[in-house]
C-alpha cells in the first residue's frame, strides 16, 4: 500500500496520511483498518439479505464487492453508510461503531457514498451540486473545487450547466466529484460503470485509484468483473448473502474459475 496512517484522531474519526518514504512516515508494516464489518446481518423490514458478513478494508486499499444480482452488494454499501439500518452485527469506522440511525453522522465520520442512482440535484448546475456538499470549511472551498476539477477536468467547462442536461458519463463524474470533494477516509462506489460507455469509465478508474493511493479506503461494487479486478487490491464475492470467495485481485484475475464458482456454486 502506498499510504499509511499518522497520528490517528479517534475522536474525529479521521486520519492524516503520509506516503512511505516521506519525512515522518511510519514503518511500512503498519496498516490502518478504516472499515470493519463484524457479523453483519442487513436487509429490509427485518428480513436479512446479508448474513454474518465479516471483512475489513484498510487505508490505501481498494476492495471490490462482486456477485450476482440480488446478492446483497448494494445492501452492504447502504448499511455501511447508514442509509439502511443493520439488523445485527456491527459496522466500525476507525474502530468505532457507526450510528446506523443517522446517515449524516456516518458522513461526518469521513464516509462518502456514490449510490447507483447518483443522487444528483438535476435542477441545479454542476457548481451548485458541489457547493451544497457539507463538511468543507469556507476557507478550504476554493482548493476543494480546484482539486475536483483537476480530478475531473471534463467538468470544469460545464460548471454552469444543469446536472439534468449532462450525459450519463458527465453525471457519473459529478457524482464522484461530490463524493471525493470532502477527501473521505472511506469511499463507497456502487456500479460506477452502469450504463456508461467504456471511454467514460476509463476516465474515472484512475480517480478511484488515486483516492486510495492518497490514503482512503475504497469499496466498489462493479458488474464488470475484469474491470473490478484490474482496479482492486482485493475482491470479495457475495452469493446468497454470504462471502463465498475472498482473495487478492491479482490472483483472482488468473484464476477466474474461483469467481465463477462463487457466482454459480
Amino acid at each position: 500500500m502506498s499510504a499509511r496512517a499518522r497520528s490517528p484522531d479517534l475522536h474525529s474519526g479521521r486520519v492524516d496520511y503520509v506516503r512511505c518514504g516521506e519525512p515522518g512516515a511510519l514503518l511500512e508494516s503498519i496498516v490502518v483498518t478504516v472499515l470493519a464489518l463484524r457479523g453483519l446481518h442487513a436487509g429490509y423490514g427485518g428480513v436479512p439479505v446479508v448474513r454474518g458478513l465479516d471483512f475489513t478494508v484498510a487505508a490505501g486499499e481498494v476492495v471490490a464487492l462482486l456477485g450476482p444480482n440480488g446478492a446483497g452488494k448494494t445492501t452492504i454499501l447502504s448499511t455501511i453508510s447508514g442509509l439502511l439500518p443493520g439488523i445485527a452485527g456491527e459496522v466500525e469506522i476507525m474502530g468505532r461503531p457507526t450510528d446506523s440511525q443517522h446517515p449524516f453522522r456516518v458522513a461526518r465520520r469521513g464516509v462518502a457514498h456514490v449510490p447507483e442512482d447518483r443522487s444528483l440535484f438535476f435542477s441545479l448546475t454542476v457548481m451548485e451540486n458541489l457547493q451544497v456538499v457539507g463538511g468543507i470549511r469556507r476557507r478550504d472551498r476554493h482548493r476543494a473545487y480546484e482539486r475536483v476539477f483537476d480530478l475531473f477536468p471534463g467538468l470544469r467547462p460545464l460548471q454552469a450547466r444543469k446536472a439534468g442536461l449532462l450525459s450519463g458519463g458527465e453525471q457519473q463524474m459529478l457524482a464522484m466529484a461530490r463524493a471525493v470533494i470532502t477527501e473521505p477516509d472511506l469511499l463507497l462506489v456502487d456500479e460506477m460503470s452502469l450504463g456508461l460507455a467504456p471511454v467514460a469509465v476509463e476516465k474515472m478508474l484512475p480517480v478511484v485509484r488515486r483516492v486510495a493511493d492518497e490514503g482512503a479506503a475504497v469499496v466498489i461494487v462493479e458488474q464488470h468483473i475484469h474491470l473490478a479486478l484490474e482496479l482492486a487490491d482485493r475482491a470479495v464475492v457475495i452469493a446468497n448473502g454470504r462471502v463465498v470467495v475472498e482473495g487478492q485481485a491479482s490472483a483472482l484475475r488468473h484464476d477466474l474459475s474461483r469467481i465463477r464458482e462463487g457466482y454459480f456454486g
